[in-house]
């Protein structure tokens, strides 16, 4: 008999984050053969949603309806996710380690008296066992965990394990399962974004992040206008939040997100070990600095040193020159 697989997906502005579709090849890489069952919690319509995570893998999804589920609360979305799981009886469970992952997860691990394994950047197999990779002591080091019984729970770090191609042609069952969702202590009567709008830091490919040496809020602009050429998102480092350059919610560091774009640019960013732990994993850091012995240069794959007001204009136009170049 196949295991089954449980994969936790979340819903951000009525779209699926891409981390769900990253959560499903990870249930896959656990276990090729067994059954991936998708759930998704919310208060509107949400078959087209269960029709795509089929679409990247799931076999089929329950979708949790409630109006005591239109924003996130670890009471209700508990709840919902507990009644699935209660019924489906998984040998796996996966979610992406966001903020609801952290939020949520430990949440479900207790009451299933389970443990969980948070933060997986990779999954290995060896002598025949399922191997989680996660990062330890800020970035610096790995260590590899494996589960010898019960339930298998994990997180996954969002941009590490790819998506599997999405094949429009794939075809499951997407139902709706009834759950009372009762006794919400937390109640949400607004929410407001300060973030900006655009791609989302903790998924981008490309994150464009500013220090002091940006220098104001005003010297923000440039680096907005270069991760919009470049489709990434813009992040800063605790000092540009402190100094109120921009909002904390693209601070980045071991007090904010960690990320793990594929490019990492990093712009009058002085490498402040606390800032490295939330991106040092970046496949490829481009630091520019006009001090040659500023610490981030130790870790940049490439460098540049200058003033970043002269430079970053002199990149965007050359990125729009090739955009032109290449059709893009």
């Amino acid at each position: 008999m196949s295991e089954k697989i449980v994969v936790i997906g979340e819903v951000k502005d009525g779209v699926l984050r891409n981390v769900s579709f990253e959560a499903i090849a990870a249930a896959k890489k656990v276990t090729a053969d067994g059954e991936v069952v998708g759930v998704v919690c919310g208060n509107g319509e949400m078959s087209s949603l269960g029709k795509e995570m089929i679409h990247y893998g799931a076999d089929r999804v329950i979708t949790v309806t409630h109006e005591n589920l239109k924003n996130y609360t670890s009471e209700g979305y508990g709840q919902a996710v507990m009644a699935v799981v209660e019924e489906e009886s998984p040998q796996v469970i996966v979610m992406g380690h966001t903020s609801i992952g952290k939020d949520l997860t430990p949440k479900l691990a207790s009451k299933l008296n389970t443990g969980l394994i948070s933060d997986a950047v990779d999954i290995e197999i060896a002598d025949d066992q399922v191997q989680f990779v996660r990062p330890i002591y800020s970035g610096k080091a790995f260590e590899k965990k494996v589960i010898t019984d019960g339930l298998t729970f994990f997180t996954i770090r969002p941009n590490n394990i790819a998506a599997l191609d999405k094949d429009t042609s794939r075809s499951g069952d997407v139902t709706d399962k009834a759950v009372e969702i009762t006794s919400i202590r937390t109640v949400i009567k607004d929410v407001i974004r300060k973030a900006f709008e655009g791609v989302d830091l903790s998924e981008a490919n490309v994150i464009v992040a500013g220090g002091r040496g940006v220098k104001s809020e005003e010297g923000f602009k440039p680096l907005y206008e270069l991760a919009e050429v470049l489709g990434g998102a813009v992040g800063a480092s605790r000092g540009a939040c402190d100094a109120e350059y921009c909002d904390y919610s693209l601070q980045i560091g071991q007090t904010g997100k960690v990320v793990t774009p594929d490019l990492y640019i990093a712009v009058g960013i002085s490498g402040a070990i606390q800032h490295l732990a939330g991106m040092s994993n970046s496949k490829v850091i481009v630091a520019i600095n006009k001090d040659p012995e500023a610490t981030i240069f130790n870790i940049a794959d490439y460098g540049i040193v200058g003033d970043l007001f002269d430079i970053i204009p002199l990149l965007i136009e050359e990125v729009k020159k090739a955009k032109v170049g290449t059709g893009a």
